[in-house]
């Protein structure tokens, strides 16, 4: 027999019209002398049998099917040998009816030499020709294989669709094509509605732009997206849904449809959502409880290791609690817990937690305080304050008034304690905050709990030293290369009436925290307007800058401008002998600050880049901001002598400002030798302790008076 197979695929050879293998055959045998060397290109699997059933000839695809070569069949091996037993049946049968003269399209299922099963139509040319004398046969036979995948897919995919999951094709701009029968029973909505319309008309509202930003971004990225999804079925009701998207293309790559599968997970979410409820919160106060904050304490104490940032623990007990429970019953007590929860969640920043551990007693977890410990045990002992007064607010229960005051107990950590253990010294504190008379709050260190108290005291009264007018400025002479005074620096001096005189360095982080640099930083570019108007009277000092330090939230602030403004005009001020300082870092918006100053360098004031080198603006914002005079930072100066890779920098910075047309002053100058190093790489302006340390101006007037004098 002789077989010839389509090497692709059946459809793809002979197109939807079925093959009549007779007439193939009696073509074949008709050419048969003529094409006997060219059959090995065929695209059917071919060969021919000899009178006694052996081999006689086959082509190399019906040889791959087999797995054997030409020498173990020629001969040797009958095609009836690789078929299965029901094959070999339906052979035989066939064989017994129309051997004689032949058949066509018989499926039979062919067996490899390594036991693997191929479905073949095979078509045979019969024992005789129409004279009846005999001949050599021949067989063709055609590959099943993708056929019957496909009919597979076709059973299985039709299966599929009817599955209890909900399913929708549409076309590539999101329009239903098809949708199944559990699709419309999930949705509420019939096949007729939903056919031609675009599934966006399922959205509920719940969920933002971004949510399908995302999703789409995913699909046409990887092609394919699942998660959980909130839709509204035609009632009305949001359901939630298990949703997976995926992209059919086409052979160029360009997407034609969109597959979306679904199931409604919205009573096991609810069933699961319950569960966690029961489990992590109270069930009368509907906070968390102690099972639940302990996890956010350890979340706190994980993200806190990565970033720096402390966080605050407190622990919080009401106070005479039990004999509201006592004289009014438990359902008094109880309305008294709910209330109270209430307030410490509406006193509280969005993010902190506030926890319901046991009876009367209430965690709250304070995260992202600062990075530094005194910046976040003043938050906290803000946040402590403020739960304390709204925790004394008198309750109004059923019928009567009750006031219940708290005694709350702080810790403050970072990353080096466990969870445990801040519940413990909390708990500690809180106690130690009852044995000081109730309705008040302590830290858990005593350290801390004495700076955040010192901290607390200077914040009020830095806050009266505005009021009463306790601030003074003392100047610091600036010489040129002959050792005369051409200008001095402003610089903020407090005198506080227990501490004495309190210098900026403990005076400007805490007015930066709080805000009140901006009307400290406006006293002092008042104050300084004031002074230059009275120098104006003295040769000697008629000609003198003064340089004021300007904060970073002063210069930020969008009234900078046009408070300069106003101070030199209430005081009549030259503005050309008005010298503010910045630094680098207040750059980092360029072109506003650029702005600000050109502004105020058009009616001549002049600008400074203080401690110039220990920040990192660009030599090409430099070149763009109206600076007039750089000031190499002290710490440069006095390394410079020791270092030759400072005295590299100094060189630099001198040699850099004057090519732009800046003079350059060096701060920090202690030394005659610091001064002659200096002056060897040509600085022209010094400022330190050599040429006189900072000094009120009664004492700074005194020493240029006789200046003016001998001038006069």
């Amino acid at each position: 027999m002789s077989v010839v197979t389509v090497a692709a695929s059946a459809d793809e050879w002979f197109g939807e019209e079925s093959p009549d293998f007779g007439k193939i055959t009696e073509q074949l045998l008709a050419v048969e002398n003529s094409i006997e060397s060219a059959f090995e290109t065929w695209a059917f699997g071919s060969h021919s049998v000899g009178p006694d059933g052996t081999y006689c000839a086959i082509n190399n695809l019906e040889l791959s099917w087999l797995g054997c070569s030409r020498e173990e069949l020629i001969g040797k091996r009958t095609p009836r040998e690789f078929l299965t037993p029901e094959s070999q049946a339906k052979f035989d049968h066939f064989m017994e009816n129309h051997g004689r003269h032949g058949f066509t399209d018989a499926e039979l299922t062919l067996l490899g030499k390594d036991g693997g099963k191929r479905p073949i139509s095979l078509s045979f040319s019969g024992f005789f020709l129409e004279d009846g004398s005999p001949r050599k046969n021949r067989s063709v036979s055609l590959d099943l294989s993708p056929i019957h995948l496909r009919r597979d897919r076709q059973r299985v995919a039709a299966l599929t669709f009817e599955s209890l999951l909900g399913i929708c094709i549409t076309d590539a701009a999101g329009d239903a094509l098809r949708v199944n029968a559990a699709f419309t029973a999930i949705t509420g909505y019939s096949s007729e509605e939903l056919i031609g319309k675009n599934m966006r008309m399922l959205k509920s509202g719940i969920h933002p732009r971004s949510f399908y930003v995302a999703m789409w971004d995913a699909i046409l990225a990887f092609g394919h997206w699942q998660g959980e999804i909130r839709n509204r079925r035609k009632d009305g009701q949001i359901i939630t849904e298990w949703l997976s998207i995926s992209a059919v293309t086409g052979a160029d790559g360009v997407v034609t449809n969109y597959v979306g599968t679904f199931y409604d997970i919205s009573q096991a979410k609810a069933s699961q959502e319950e569960i966690t409820r029961l489990a992590f919160h109270d069930a009368l106060t509907q906070l968390p409880n102690r099972r639940l904050v302990h996890q956010h304490i350890e979340h706190a104490l994980a993200i806190s290791g990565r970033n720096g940032q402390h966080s605050a623990l407190l622990f919080i007990d009401l106070d005479h609690f039990k004999s509201l429970n006592d004289s009014r019953g438990h359902d008094a007590g109880d309305c008294l817990l709910i209330e109270a929860g209430r307030r410490m969640q509406s006193t509280l920043r969005e993010g902190d937690t506030v926890a319901r551990v046991g009876g009367d007693e209430f965690v709250v977890l304070l995260e992202s305080l600062g990075l530094a410990v005194l910046e976040a045990t003043t938050l906290a002992r803000q946040i402590g304050e403020k739960l304390l007064a709204t925790l004394a607010t008198p309750y109004r229960i059923k019928d009567f008034d009750f006031r219940c005051t708290a005694s709350v107990g702080i810790s403050v950590f970072c990353s080096e304690e466990s969870a445990a253990q801040l519940l413990m010294h909390a708990d500690l504190a809180m106690y130690q905050a009852k044995k000081l008379g109730r309705n008040t709050l302590q830290f858990f260190d005593p350290v801390m709990q004495l700076a955040a108290t010192a901290r607390a005291e200077m914040e009020q009264d830095l806050q009266r030293a505005i009021a009463n007018a306790e601030f003074e400025l003392h100047f610091q002479p600036q010489v040129d290369t002959q050792a005369a005074v051409v200008g001095v620096e402003a610089l903020l001096r407090w005198r506080h009436p227990r501490r004495g005189l309190v210098f900026p360095g403990e005076i400007i982080p805490l007015a930066e925290e709080t805000g009140m640099i901006i009307p400290i930083g406006q006293w002092v570019l008042e104050s300084a307007c004031a002074q230059l108007k009275q120098w104006e009277a003295c040769e000697a000092t008629n000609t003198l800058s003064i340089a004021v330090n300007v904060s970073a939230r002063q210069f930020a602030s969008p009234d900078f401008v046009k408070n300069v403004l106003k101070a030199l005009n209430d005081h009549g001020t030259n503005p050309r002998l008005l010298d503010l300082e910045v630094t680098e870092s207040m750059m980092l918006d360029i072109d506003n600050a650029i702005e600000k100053m050109q502004v105020l360098q058009r009616i001549g004031v002049r600008f400074s880049m203080d401690d110039f080198g220990t920040g990192f603006s660009s030599l090409a914002n430099l070149t763009r901001l109206p600076i007039s005079t750089l000031k190499i930072d002290q710490s440069f100066v006095r390394k410079m002598a020791a270092s030759s890779g400072d005295q590299v920098i100094v060189k630099t910075i001198i040699g850099m400002a004057h090519s732009l047309g800046m003079d350059v002053i060096a701060e920090g100058v202690e030394t005659q030798s610091q001064r002659d190093m200096l002056a060897s790489f040509d600085c022209n302006l010094y400022q330190g302790f050599l040429f006189g340390r900072a000094q009120p101006v009664s004492v700074l007037e005194k020493a240029l008076h006789p200046v003016c004098e001998q001038r006069g």
